[in-house]
Protein backbone atom coordinates (compact mmCIF):
# COMPACT_ATOMS: atom_id res chain seq x y z
CA UNK A 1 0.00 0.00 0.00
CA UNK A 2 2.74 2.65 0.98
CA UNK A 3 4.66 1.96 -2.15
CA UNK A 4 1.47 2.21 -4.38
CA UNK A 5 0.68 5.71 -2.60
CA UNK A 6 4.20 6.70 -2.55
CA UNK A 7 3.38 10.40 -3.41
CA UNK A 8 2.07 10.27 0.15
CA UNK A 9 5.51 9.14 1.70
CA UNK A 10 6.02 12.80 3.30
CA UNK A 11 2.63 12.02 5.31
CA UNK A 12 3.55 8.48 6.25
CA UNK A 13 7.33 9.95 7.20
CA UNK A 14 5.92 12.72 9.54
CA UNK A 15 3.46 10.63 11.55
CA UNK A 16 6.04 8.05 12.52
CA UNK A 17 7.98 10.50 14.19
CA UNK A 18 4.94 12.48 15.64
CA UNK A 19 3.69 8.59 16.65
CA UNK A 20 7.46 8.21 18.27
CA UNK A 21 7.42 11.12 19.78
CA UNK A 22 4.09 10.71 21.33
CA UNK A 23 5.80 7.05 22.93
CA UNK A 24 8.25 9.13 24.33
CA UNK A 25 6.09 10.35 26.36
CA UNK A 26 4.01 7.84 27.53
CA UNK A 27 7.20 5.71 28.21
CA UNK A 28 8.81 8.89 30.78
CA UNK A 29 5.38 8.56 32.43
CA UNK A 30 6.55 5.48 34.62
CA UNK A 31 9.50 6.67 35.26
CA UNK A 32 8.40 10.29 37.20
CA UNK A 33 6.09 7.51 38.61
CA UNK A 34 8.78 5.48 40.07
CA UNK A 35 10.78 8.66 41.63
CA UNK A 36 7.37 9.86 42.66
CA UNK A 37 7.12 6.47 44.45
CA UNK A 38 10.58 6.68 45.71
CA UNK A 39 10.04 9.94 47.32
CA UNK A 40 6.97 8.99 48.90
CA UNK A 41 8.46 6.07 50.85
CA UNK A 42 10.58 8.30 52.97
CA UNK A 43 7.56 9.01 54.83
CA UNK A 44 7.39 12.45 56.59
CA UNK A 45 10.94 12.93 55.00
CA UNK A 46 9.76 13.30 52.02
CA UNK A 47 9.49 16.44 50.67
CA UNK A 48 6.31 17.88 49.35
CA UNK A 49 7.45 20.38 46.98
CA UNK A 50 9.21 17.58 45.05
CA UNK A 51 6.05 15.39 44.44
CA UNK A 52 4.29 18.29 43.41
CA UNK A 53 7.20 19.10 41.04
CA UNK A 54 7.03 15.27 39.95
CA UNK A 55 3.37 15.69 39.33
CA UNK A 56 3.47 19.05 37.22
CA UNK A 57 6.01 17.24 35.35
CA UNK A 58 3.92 14.61 34.83
CA UNK A 59 0.99 17.25 33.77
CA UNK A 60 3.77 18.22 31.51
CA UNK A 61 3.73 15.39 29.66
CA UNK A 62 0.11 14.35 29.48
CA UNK A 63 -0.41 17.98 27.81
CA UNK A 64 2.88 17.58 25.37
CA UNK A 65 1.62 13.99 24.48
CA UNK A 66 -2.23 15.48 23.86
CA UNK A 67 -0.51 17.90 21.54
CA UNK A 68 1.29 15.22 19.62
CA UNK A 69 -1.74 13.16 19.65
CA UNK A 70 -3.75 15.71 17.69
CA UNK A 71 -1.19 16.78 15.65
CA UNK A 72 -0.64 13.56 14.44
CA UNK A 73 -4.84 12.33 14.56
CA UNK A 74 -4.58 15.92 12.36
CA UNK A 75 -2.26 14.82 9.70
CA UNK A 76 -3.89 11.37 9.91
CA UNK A 77 -7.05 12.77 8.54
CA UNK A 78 -5.70 14.12 5.89
CA UNK A 79 -3.40 11.30 5.24
CA UNK A 80 -7.02 9.29 5.20
CA UNK A 81 -8.39 12.24 2.51
CA UNK A 82 -5.78 12.35 0.45
CA UNK A 83 -5.27 8.70 0.22
CA UNK A 84 -9.34 8.14 -0.40
CA UNK A 85 -8.73 11.06 -3.22
CA UNK A 86 -5.65 9.01 -4.97
CA UNK A 87 -7.39 5.88 -4.92
CA UNK A 88 -10.12 6.86 -6.23
CA UNK A 89 -8.76 8.94 -9.10
CA UNK A 90 -6.60 6.29 -10.10
CA UNK A 91 -9.32 3.79 -10.16
CA UNK A 92 -11.43 6.35 -12.40
CA UNK A 93 -8.38 7.28 -14.46
CA UNK A 94 -7.92 3.03 -15.03
CA UNK A 95 -11.35 2.37 -16.03
CA UNK A 96 -11.48 5.13 -18.99
CA UNK A 97 -8.27 3.47 -20.08
CA UNK A 98 -9.90 -0.15 -20.16
CA UNK A 99 -11.19 -1.11 -23.78
CA UNK A 100 -14.84 -1.42 -24.32
CA UNK A 101 -14.67 -4.79 -24.04
CA UNK A 102 -14.15 -4.88 -19.74
CA UNK A 103 -17.74 -2.88 -19.49
CA UNK A 104 -19.44 -5.29 -21.87
CA UNK A 105 -18.98 -7.87 -19.11
CA UNK A 106 -19.06 -5.98 -15.94
CA UNK A 107 -21.69 -4.23 -14.19
CA UNK A 108 -22.07 -0.14 -13.46
CA UNK A 109 -23.03 -0.96 -10.31
CA UNK A 110 -20.70 -3.46 -9.27
CA UNK A 111 -17.43 -1.34 -10.67
CA UNK A 112 -19.05 1.36 -7.94
CA UNK A 113 -19.14 -0.68 -5.13
CA UNK A 114 -15.96 -2.06 -5.58
CA UNK A 115 -14.41 1.97 -5.07
CA UNK A 116 -16.89 2.73 -2.15
CA UNK A 117 -15.95 -0.47 -0.59
CA UNK A 118 -12.15 -0.76 -1.52
CA UNK A 119 -11.19 2.79 -0.85
CA UNK A 120 -13.37 3.89 1.75
CA UNK A 121 -12.07 0.57 3.79
CA UNK A 122 -8.57 1.31 3.26
CA UNK A 123 -8.75 4.78 3.80
CA UNK A 124 -10.63 4.48 7.24
CA UNK A 125 -7.80 1.47 8.09
CA UNK A 126 -5.08 3.90 7.46
CA UNK A 127 -6.63 6.70 9.62
CA UNK A 128 -7.70 4.02 12.60
CA UNK A 129 -4.08 3.07 12.56
CA UNK A 130 -2.58 6.33 12.63
CA UNK A 131 -5.16 7.81 15.28
CA UNK A 132 -3.90 5.32 17.27
CA UNK A 133 -7.36 3.26 17.22
CA UNK A 134 -4.83 0.11 17.97
CA UNK A 135 -4.70 0.26 21.73
CA UNK A 136 -6.91 -1.54 23.73
CA UNK A 137 -9.76 -0.59 26.04
CA UNK A 138 -9.39 -1.96 29.93
CA UNK A 139 -13.24 -2.25 31.44
CA UNK A 140 -13.96 1.12 32.55
CA UNK A 141 -16.31 0.27 35.17
CA UNK A 142 -14.32 -2.89 36.27
CA UNK A 143 -11.89 -0.34 37.30
CA UNK A 144 -13.61 2.66 38.97
CA UNK A 145 -14.96 -0.40 41.51
CA UNK A 146 -11.75 -0.86 42.01
CA UNK A 147 -10.33 2.72 42.64
CA UNK A 148 -13.86 3.21 44.77
CA UNK A 149 -12.44 0.56 46.74
CA UNK A 150 -9.59 2.00 47.61
CA UNK A 151 -10.21 5.70 47.68
CA UNK A 152 -13.89 7.16 46.81
CA UNK A 153 -12.72 10.81 46.35
CA UNK A 154 -10.61 9.71 43.10
CA UNK A 155 -12.86 7.41 42.18
CA UNK A 156 -14.66 10.78 41.87
CA UNK A 157 -12.66 12.71 40.44
CA UNK A 158 -12.24 10.11 37.99
CA UNK A 159 -16.02 9.47 37.14
CA UNK A 160 -16.53 13.20 36.60
CA UNK A 161 -14.64 12.74 33.32
CA UNK A 162 -17.41 11.39 31.62
CA UNK A 163 -20.10 13.93 31.73
CA UNK A 164 -17.87 16.60 31.16
CA UNK A 165 -16.12 14.95 28.24
CA UNK A 166 -19.68 14.16 26.48
CA UNK A 167 -20.83 17.08 27.08
CA UNK A 168 -18.31 18.99 25.33
CA UNK A 169 -18.24 16.44 22.59
CA UNK A 170 -22.21 17.29 22.15
CA UNK A 171 -21.30 20.89 22.20
CA UNK A 172 -18.63 20.23 19.37
CA UNK A 173 -20.93 18.28 17.12
CA UNK A 174 -23.47 20.30 15.13
CA UNK A 175 -20.74 22.12 13.62
CA UNK A 176 -18.71 18.76 12.73
CA UNK A 177 -21.65 17.72 11.20
CA UNK A 178 -22.66 20.31 8.96
CA UNK A 179 -18.81 19.85 7.46
CA UNK A 180 -19.75 16.05 6.90
CA UNK A 181 -22.82 17.01 5.55
CA UNK A 182 -20.98 19.52 2.72
CA UNK A 183 -18.62 16.68 2.68
CA UNK A 184 -20.73 14.38 1.62
CA UNK A 185 -22.48 15.99 -0.99
CA UNK A 186 -19.34 16.61 -2.62
CA UNK A 187 -18.53 13.12 -2.58
CA UNK A 188 -22.01 12.46 -3.68
CA UNK A 189 -21.85 14.56 -6.93
CA UNK A 190 -18.21 12.64 -7.90
CA UNK A 191 -19.59 9.15 -6.85
CA UNK A 192 -23.34 9.74 -9.01
CA UNK A 193 -21.22 11.44 -12.12
CA UNK A 194 -18.54 8.10 -11.97
CA UNK A 195 -21.35 6.05 -11.68
CA UNK A 196 -22.81 7.75 -14.94
CA UNK A 197 -19.52 8.26 -16.90
CA UNK A 198 -19.26 4.39 -16.43
CA UNK A 199 -22.30 3.80 -17.97
CA UNK A 200 -21.76 5.87 -20.90
CA UNK A 201 -18.28 5.17 -21.28
CA UNK A 202 -18.78 4.96 -25.02
CA UNK A 203 -19.87 8.18 -25.37
CA UNK A 204 -17.12 9.63 -23.50
CA UNK A 205 -14.43 7.64 -25.53
CA UNK A 206 -15.87 8.42 -28.74
CA UNK A 207 -15.92 11.99 -27.69
CA UNK A 208 -12.42 12.04 -26.43
CA UNK A 209 -13.95 13.35 -23.00
CA UNK A 210 -11.63 11.22 -20.74
CA UNK A 211 -9.66 14.27 -19.61
CA UNK A 212 -13.14 16.57 -19.33
CA UNK A 213 -14.63 13.06 -17.25
CA UNK A 214 -11.72 12.52 -14.62
CA UNK A 215 -10.89 16.61 -14.60
CA UNK A 216 -14.98 16.39 -13.38
CA UNK A 217 -14.13 14.25 -11.08
CA UNK A 218 -11.23 15.40 -9.36
CA UNK A 219 -13.04 18.84 -8.90
CA UNK A 220 -15.63 17.71 -6.70
CA UNK A 221 -13.14 15.43 -4.79
CA UNK A 222 -10.36 17.90 -4.28
CA UNK A 223 -13.62 20.03 -2.80
CA UNK A 224 -14.31 17.48 0.00
CA UNK A 225 -10.30 17.32 0.76
CA UNK A 226 -10.81 21.02 1.43
CA UNK A 227 -13.71 20.82 3.42
CA UNK A 228 -11.92 18.09 5.20
CA UNK A 229 -9.01 20.41 5.89
CA UNK A 230 -10.90 22.70 8.47
CA UNK A 231 -13.29 20.00 10.02
CA UNK A 232 -10.26 17.77 11.12
CA UNK A 233 -8.81 21.28 12.89
CA UNK A 234 -12.07 22.32 14.14
CA UNK A 235 -12.42 18.64 15.35
CA UNK A 236 -9.01 18.62 16.98
CA UNK A 237 -8.61 21.69 18.33
CA UNK A 238 -11.78 21.18 20.28
CA UNK A 239 -10.58 17.67 21.02
CA UNK A 240 -7.41 19.80 22.69
CA UNK A 241 -9.73 21.55 25.07
CA UNK A 242 -11.57 18.25 26.15
CA UNK A 243 -8.41 16.88 26.53
CA UNK A 244 -6.59 19.61 28.55
CA UNK A 245 -10.26 19.29 30.93
CA UNK A 246 -8.80 15.37 31.49
CA UNK A 247 -5.01 16.87 32.70
CA UNK A 248 -6.02 19.32 34.77
CA UNK A 249 -8.52 16.82 36.59
CA UNK A 250 -5.44 14.05 36.16
CA UNK A 251 -2.84 16.98 37.61
CA UNK A 252 -5.93 16.88 40.90
CA UNK A 253 -6.05 13.22 40.63
CA UNK A 254 -2.35 12.65 40.50
CA UNK A 255 -1.95 15.35 43.41
CA UNK A 256 -4.21 13.93 45.68
CA UNK A 257 -2.57 10.53 45.65
CA UNK A 258 0.70 11.98 46.32
CA UNK A 259 -0.01 14.12 49.31
CA UNK A 260 -2.51 11.34 50.80
CA UNK A 261 0.43 8.88 50.57
CA UNK A 262 2.64 11.36 52.12
CA UNK A 263 0.30 11.83 54.97
CA UNK A 264 0.34 8.19 55.40
CA UNK A 265 -3.65 7.88 54.61
CA UNK A 266 -2.44 5.01 51.72
CA UNK A 267 0.33 2.67 51.45
CA UNK A 268 2.84 3.02 48.30
CA UNK A 269 1.87 0.06 46.86
CA UNK A 270 -2.10 1.54 47.03
CA UNK A 271 -0.92 4.70 45.29
CA UNK A 272 0.56 3.16 42.44
CA UNK A 273 -2.15 0.69 42.02
CA UNK A 274 -4.60 4.04 42.18
CA UNK A 275 -2.37 5.36 39.66
CA UNK A 276 -2.39 2.64 37.06
CA UNK A 277 -5.76 2.31 37.23
CA UNK A 278 -6.11 6.15 36.21
CA UNK A 279 -3.52 5.61 33.28
CA UNK A 280 -6.21 1.98 32.40
CA UNK A 281 -9.01 4.15 32.62
CA UNK A 282 -7.78 6.86 30.16
CA UNK A 283 -6.84 4.11 27.77
CA UNK A 284 -9.44 4.18 24.66
CA UNK A 285 -11.48 1.18 24.41
CA UNK A 286 -10.56 -1.14 21.99
CA UNK A 287 -9.71 -4.76 21.68
CA UNK A 288 -7.46 -6.78 20.32
CA UNK A 289 -11.20 -8.07 18.02
CA UNK A 290 -10.98 -4.77 16.72
CA UNK A 291 -7.48 -4.64 14.79
CA UNK A 292 -7.71 -8.22 13.98
CA UNK A 293 -11.48 -7.45 12.19
CA UNK A 294 -10.41 -4.53 10.82
CA UNK A 295 -7.38 -5.32 9.19
CA UNK A 296 -8.91 -8.75 7.77
CA UNK A 297 -11.81 -6.11 6.59
CA UNK A 298 -9.39 -3.85 4.67
CA UNK A 299 -7.42 -7.24 2.79
CA UNK A 300 -10.64 -8.72 1.57
CA UNK A 301 -12.71 -5.02 0.59
CA UNK A 302 -9.61 -4.08 -0.84
CA UNK A 303 -8.76 -7.34 -3.17
CA UNK A 304 -11.23 -6.40 -5.73
CA UNK A 305 -9.94 -2.99 -6.05
CA UNK A 306 -5.97 -4.41 -6.53
CA UNK A 307 -7.29 -6.87 -8.90
CA UNK A 308 -9.09 -4.32 -11.50
CA UNK A 309 -6.10 -1.74 -10.80
CA UNK A 310 -3.30 -4.95 -12.21
CA UNK A 311 -5.70 -5.19 -15.75
CA UNK A 312 -3.42 -3.81 -18.54
CA UNK A 313 -5.01 -2.26 -21.43
CA UNK A 314 -6.02 -4.84 -24.03
CA UNK A 315 -5.99 -1.59 -26.45
CA UNK A 316 -2.97 0.68 -26.40
CA UNK A 317 -1.34 3.04 -28.35
CA UNK A 318 1.64 1.08 -30.14
CA UNK A 319 5.23 2.40 -29.83
CA UNK A 320 5.66 5.08 -31.79
CA UNK A 321 2.26 6.01 -32.70
CA UNK A 322 1.76 9.81 -33.75
CA UNK A 323 -1.39 11.41 -34.37
CA UNK A 324 -3.26 10.77 -37.72
CA UNK A 325 -3.03 13.01 -40.58
CA UNK A 326 -5.73 12.36 -43.07
CA UNK A 327 -4.89 12.30 -46.67
CA UNK A 328 -8.85 11.72 -47.04
CA UNK A 329 -11.67 9.58 -45.53
CA UNK A 330 -12.11 6.56 -47.28
CA UNK A 331 -12.63 4.02 -45.41
CA UNK A 332 -11.38 0.55 -46.30
CA UNK A 333 -12.21 -3.02 -44.06
CA UNK A 334 -9.96 -5.39 -45.83
CA UNK A 335 -10.32 -9.08 -44.24
CA UNK A 336 -11.34 -7.97 -41.12
CA UNK A 337 -12.80 -11.07 -38.75
CA UNK A 338 -14.03 -9.85 -34.99
CA UNK A 339 -15.89 -12.20 -32.31
CA UNK A 340 -16.35 -11.03 -28.85
CA UNK A 341 -14.97 -14.41 -27.98
CA UNK A 342 -12.94 -16.72 -29.78
CA UNK A 343 -15.57 -19.20 -29.73
CA UNK A 344 -18.32 -17.15 -31.55
CA UNK A 345 -16.87 -15.35 -34.74
CA UNK A 346 -19.21 -11.95 -35.64
CA UNK A 347 -16.90 -10.82 -38.74
CA UNK A 348 -15.81 -13.09 -41.17
CA UNK A 349 -13.52 -11.71 -43.12
CA UNK A 350 -15.28 -8.65 -44.20
CA UNK A 351 -14.38 -6.66 -47.20
CA UNK A 352 -15.66 -3.46 -48.31
CA UNK A 353 -14.99 0.14 -48.97
CA UNK A 354 -16.75 3.19 -48.11
CA UNK A 355 -15.78 6.57 -50.13
CA UNK A 356 -14.87 9.55 -49.57
CA UNK A 357 -17.62 12.15 -48.79
CA UNK A 358 -20.46 9.23 -49.51
CA UNK A 359 -23.42 8.15 -47.18
CA UNK A 360 -23.13 4.36 -46.71
CA UNK A 361 -26.01 2.09 -45.01
CA UNK A 362 -25.24 -1.16 -43.15
CA UNK A 363 -28.45 -3.09 -43.42
CA UNK A 364 -28.64 -6.67 -42.12
CA UNK A 365 -30.52 -8.75 -39.56
CA UNK A 366 -29.69 -7.70 -35.87
CA UNK A 367 -26.39 -9.51 -34.80
CA UNK A 368 -24.52 -9.52 -37.94
CA UNK A 369 -22.42 -6.69 -36.79
CA UNK A 370 -23.41 -3.40 -37.74
CA UNK A 371 -22.63 -1.67 -34.72
CA UNK A 372 -19.74 -4.17 -34.27
CA UNK A 373 -18.09 -2.48 -37.97
CA UNK A 374 -18.27 0.99 -36.21
CA UNK A 375 -17.01 0.06 -32.72
CA UNK A 376 -14.40 -1.49 -34.80
CA UNK A 377 -13.35 1.87 -36.59
CA UNK A 378 -13.55 3.82 -33.51
CA UNK A 379 -10.88 1.19 -32.29
CA UNK A 380 -13.24 0.60 -29.24
CA UNK A 381 -12.53 -3.31 -29.89
CA UNK A 382 -9.52 -4.57 -32.23
CA UNK A 383 -10.01 -7.41 -35.03
CA UNK A 384 -8.47 -10.38 -34.47
CA UNK A 385 -7.42 -10.09 -38.18
CA UNK A 386 -7.33 -7.58 -41.13
CA UNK A 387 -6.96 -3.86 -40.88
CA UNK A 388 -8.94 -1.04 -41.09
CA UNK A 389 -7.66 2.21 -42.97
CA UNK A 390 -8.80 5.55 -43.11
CA UNK A 391 -7.36 7.93 -46.18
CA UNK A 392 -5.05 4.87 -46.75
CA UNK A 393 -3.74 4.92 -42.81
CA UNK A 394 -3.81 1.78 -40.94
CA UNK A 395 -6.07 3.21 -37.95
CA UNK A 396 -3.54 0.24 -35.54
CA UNK A 397 -0.93 2.71 -36.35
CA UNK A 398 -2.04 6.11 -35.07
CA UNK A 399 -2.96 7.03 -31.13
CA UNK A 400 -6.19 6.62 -30.72
CA UNK A 401 -7.16 10.07 -29.50
CA UNK A 402 -6.82 11.42 -32.67
CA UNK A 403 -8.52 8.43 -34.65
CA UNK A 404 -11.53 9.28 -32.42
CA UNK A 405 -10.97 13.73 -33.33
CA UNK A 406 -11.97 12.63 -36.79
CA UNK A 407 -15.04 10.77 -36.24
CA UNK A 408 -18.68 12.17 -35.22
CA UNK A 409 -21.06 9.75 -33.43
CA UNK A 410 -24.73 9.87 -33.16
CA UNK A 411 -26.15 6.85 -31.41
CA UNK A 412 -29.36 5.12 -31.64
CA UNK A 413 -29.99 6.22 -27.45
CA UNK A 414 -29.26 9.81 -27.03
CA UNK A 415 -26.68 9.21 -24.26
CA UNK A 416 -26.59 12.68 -22.41
CA UNK A 417 -25.64 13.46 -19.17
CA UNK A 418 -26.67 15.32 -16.02
CA UNK A 419 -26.09 19.00 -16.55
CA UNK A 420 -26.99 22.03 -18.66
CA UNK A 421 -27.92 21.91 -22.40
CA UNK A 422 -24.91 24.12 -22.76
CA UNK A 423 -22.88 21.67 -21.46
CA UNK A 424 -24.01 18.49 -22.95
CA UNK A 425 -24.20 20.49 -26.92
CA UNK A 426 -20.48 21.67 -25.56
CA UNK A 427 -19.16 17.89 -24.67
CA UNK A 428 -17.51 17.40 -28.07
CA UNK A 429 -15.80 20.58 -27.70
CA UNK A 430 -14.94 22.06 -23.86
CA UNK A 431 -13.23 25.38 -25.64
CA UNK A 432 -16.49 26.24 -27.74
CA UNK A 433 -18.13 29.69 -27.71
CA UNK A 434 -21.93 30.39 -26.87
CA UNK A 435 -22.34 31.16 -30.53
CA UNK A 436 -20.52 28.36 -31.99
CA UNK A 437 -23.27 26.30 -29.38
CA UNK A 438 -26.05 28.30 -30.50
CA UNK A 439 -25.17 28.00 -34.53
CA UNK A 440 -24.58 24.35 -33.68
CA UNK A 441 -28.14 23.91 -32.05
CA UNK A 442 -30.02 25.78 -34.53
CA UNK A 443 -27.84 23.63 -37.25
CA UNK A 444 -29.58 20.77 -35.50
CA UNK A 445 -33.15 22.06 -35.14
CA UNK A 446 -32.83 22.48 -30.98
CA UNK A 447 -32.50 26.49 -30.93
CA UNK A 448 -36.15 26.78 -31.06
CA UNK A 449 -37.02 24.55 -28.18
CA UNK A 450 -33.93 25.45 -26.19
CA UNK A 451 -34.90 29.40 -26.21
CA UNK A 452 -38.35 28.45 -24.74
CA UNK A 453 -37.22 26.87 -21.60
CA UNK A 454 -37.35 29.93 -18.59
CA UNK A 455 -33.32 29.33 -18.56
CA UNK A 456 -32.78 28.53 -22.48
CA UNK A 457 -29.21 26.83 -22.52
CA UNK A 458 -28.51 26.79 -18.79
CA UNK A 459 -31.54 24.28 -18.24
CA UNK A 460 -31.03 21.60 -16.38
CA UNK A 461 -31.83 18.11 -18.52
CA UNK A 462 -31.25 15.34 -15.31
CA UNK A 463 -29.70 12.36 -15.72
CA UNK A 464 -29.45 10.72 -19.09
CA UNK A 465 -31.65 14.14 -20.42
CA UNK A 466 -34.99 12.78 -18.40
CA UNK A 467 -36.39 15.65 -18.67
CA UNK A 468 -36.52 16.11 -22.74
CA UNK A 469 -38.26 14.09 -25.00
CA UNK A 470 -37.08 12.22 -27.00
CA UNK A 471 -36.91 14.13 -30.14
CA UNK A 472 -35.30 16.96 -28.09
CA UNK A 473 -32.80 14.61 -26.71
CA UNK A 474 -32.02 13.31 -30.04
CA UNK A 475 -31.12 16.93 -31.99
CA UNK A 476 -28.91 18.06 -28.69
CA UNK A 477 -27.08 15.06 -29.51
CA UNK A 478 -26.97 15.66 -33.01
CA UNK A 479 -25.90 19.50 -31.89
CA UNK A 480 -23.23 17.67 -30.17
CA UNK A 481 -21.71 16.06 -32.98
CA UNK A 482 -21.74 18.88 -35.39
CA UNK A 483 -20.09 21.14 -32.76
CA UNK A 484 -17.14 18.13 -32.95
CA UNK A 485 -17.20 18.81 -36.85
CA UNK A 486 -15.30 15.93 -37.29
CA UNK A 487 -14.89 14.38 -41.45
CA UNK A 488 -16.22 11.46 -40.83
CA UNK A 489 -19.77 10.42 -39.57
CA UNK A 490 -20.98 7.40 -37.86
CA UNK A 491 -24.83 7.55 -37.15
CA UNK A 492 -26.88 4.97 -35.76
CA UNK A 493 -30.28 6.55 -36.56
CA UNK A 494 -33.05 6.76 -34.25
CA UNK A 495 -36.53 8.32 -35.79
CA UNK A 496 -38.05 5.29 -35.85
CA UNK A 497 -39.99 5.74 -32.21
CA UNK A 498 -40.51 9.22 -32.76
CA UNK A 499 -43.62 11.64 -33.63
CA UNK A 500 -44.06 12.02 -37.23
CA UNK A 501 -43.41 16.36 -36.26
CA UNK A 502 -40.08 15.13 -34.58
CA UNK A 503 -38.69 13.17 -36.84
CA UNK A 504 -39.43 15.60 -39.68
CA UNK A 505 -37.06 17.86 -37.45
CA UNK A 506 -34.71 14.92 -36.64
CA UNK A 507 -34.33 14.36 -40.52
CA UNK A 508 -33.69 17.63 -41.13
CA UNK A 509 -30.93 18.05 -38.99
CA UNK A 510 -29.23 14.78 -40.09
CA UNK A 511 -29.31 15.78 -43.17
CA UNK A 512 -27.38 19.14 -42.31
CA UNK A 513 -25.16 16.84 -40.44
CA UNK A 514 -24.01 14.57 -43.20
CA UNK A 515 -23.57 16.96 -45.54
CA UNK A 516 -20.06 17.28 -46.79
CA UNK A 517 -19.15 14.14 -44.57
CA UNK A 518 -17.91 10.36 -44.55
CA UNK A 519 -20.84 8.72 -43.09
CA UNK A 520 -21.70 5.20 -42.03
CA UNK A 521 -25.45 4.67 -41.23
CA UNK A 522 -26.76 2.36 -39.46
CA UNK A 523 -30.67 2.52 -40.76
CA UNK A 524 -33.66 1.75 -38.77
CA UNK A 525 -35.98 2.87 -41.51
CA UNK A 526 -36.28 2.03 -45.46
CA UNK A 527 -36.92 5.81 -46.26
CA UNK A 528 -33.15 6.34 -44.91
CA UNK A 529 -31.40 3.45 -46.70
CA UNK A 530 -33.37 4.79 -50.06
CA UNK A 531 -31.80 8.16 -50.21
CA UNK A 532 -27.69 6.79 -49.64
CA UNK A 533 -24.96 7.06 -51.98
CA UNK A 534 -24.63 2.97 -51.33
CA UNK A 535 -25.94 -0.05 -49.53
CA UNK A 536 -23.36 -2.64 -47.95
CA UNK A 537 -25.83 -5.45 -46.41
CA UNK A 538 -23.78 -8.17 -44.40
CA UNK A 539 -25.22 -11.58 -44.06
CA UNK A 540 -23.68 -13.86 -41.86
CA UNK A 541 -20.38 -11.81 -40.54
CA UNK A 542 -19.46 -10.76 -44.35
CA UNK A 543 -20.67 -8.66 -47.16
CA UNK A 544 -23.21 -10.15 -49.06
CA UNK A 545 -24.05 -7.23 -51.76
CA UNK A 546 -22.99 -3.90 -52.72
CA UNK A 547 -24.45 -1.17 -54.75
CA UNK A 548 -26.79 1.83 -54.63
CA UNK A 549 -30.06 1.45 -53.63
CA UNK A 550 -31.50 1.54 -57.19
CA UNK A 551 -28.91 -1.11 -58.33
CA UNK A 552 -30.05 -3.62 -55.22
CA UNK A 553 -33.57 -2.94 -55.64
CA UNK A 554 -33.47 -4.85 -58.83
CA UNK A 555 -31.28 -7.87 -57.10
CA UNK A 556 -33.01 -10.88 -55.35
CA UNK A 557 -30.69 -9.64 -51.92
CA UNK A 558 -31.56 -8.27 -48.42
CA UNK A 559 -32.70 -4.92 -49.56
CA UNK A 560 -34.94 -5.93 -52.30
CA UNK A 561 -36.32 -7.91 -49.94
CA UNK A 562 -37.07 -5.09 -47.25
CA UNK A 563 -39.13 -3.18 -50.13
CA UNK A 564 -40.89 -6.00 -50.95
CA UNK A 565 -42.03 -6.37 -47.15
CA UNK A 566 -42.42 -2.75 -47.31
CA UNK A 567 -45.09 -2.79 -50.45
CA UNK A 568 -46.82 -5.93 -49.09
CA UNK A 569 -50.29 -4.98 -46.91
CA UNK A 570 -48.64 -4.73 -43.53
CA UNK A 571 -49.15 -7.60 -41.64
CA UNK A 572 -47.68 -8.79 -38.11
CA UNK A 573 -45.25 -11.62 -39.72
CA UNK A 574 -44.15 -8.27 -42.11
CA UNK A 575 -43.44 -6.55 -38.82
CA UNK A 576 -41.49 -8.92 -37.15
CA UNK A 577 -40.20 -9.62 -40.61
CA UNK A 578 -38.76 -6.24 -40.93
CA UNK A 579 -38.10 -5.96 -37.27
CA UNK A 580 -35.23 -8.97 -37.92
CA UNK A 581 -33.43 -6.54 -40.22
CA UNK A 582 -34.14 -4.00 -37.02
CA UNK A 583 -36.20 -1.71 -39.76
CA UNK A 584 -39.64 0.04 -38.40
CA UNK A 585 -42.41 -1.03 -40.22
Amino acid sequence: MITFTKELWRYYAGISVLTVLASLTTVVVPLLSGWAIEEIRKGAAASIKHVIILALLLFIMDVLGNILNNINGYYGDQLSAKLNKLLAVRYFEHLLDLPQKFFDTELTGKLTNRLNRSVMQISNFVQAMTNNFMQFIFSTIFALVIVAFYSWPVALMLLSLYPLYIWLTIKSSDTWQSYQKDKNEQYDIANGRFTESIAQVKVIKSFIQEKHELGFFTRHTDKAVQINVPQSKYWHKRDVRRRLLLNVIFLAVYSYIFVTAVHGSISPGVAVALILYAQQIRIPIFTISFLVDSTQRAMADSKDYFDIMSIEPEIADHDGSEPIKLAGTEIVFKDVSFGYDDKHMVLNGLDFTVSQGTKVALVGESGEGKTTITNLLMRLYEPQQGTITIGGTDINTVTQKSLRQQIGVVFQDPALFSGTIRENIAYSNQSASEAEVIAAAKAANAHEFISEFEKSYDTQIGERGLKLSGGQKQRIAIARALLKDAPILILDEATSSLDSRSEVMVQEALERLMHGRTTIIIAHRLSTIQSVDQIITISQGRVDEVGSPHELAKTKGIYAQLLSLQNREPTEKTREQLKEFEIAG
